[in-house]
């Protein structure tokens, strides 16, 4: 992706629902309009962290495979 991401966070580790708190978080300290790459691992974060994300009316910009590892890519409302 040639979008260069304001900020990144890194969930490879978590599990649901922290997954999406750990995003709500970060995106909360970020600027509206700014970007946020988040990598995630898993079935249930891939579905949970967009839909989440959308839900709070932040913009879903893109969502890339990288091995069993995808990068979430939310702008803030």
């Amino acid at each position: 992706m040639s979008l260069k991401p304001d900020h990144d966070i890194d969930i490879t580790g978590e599990v649901c629902p922290m997954t999406f708190v750990r995003t709500k978080l970060r995106l909360e300290r970020m600027q509206p309009g700014e970007v946020l790459a988040v990598r995630l691992r898993g079935d249930e974060p891939l579905r949970n962290v967009p839909r989440a994300a959308r839900d709070e009316g932040h913009a879903i910009l893109g969502i890339e495979a990288d091995g069993d590892i995808h990068i979430v890519t939310i702008r803030r409302a």
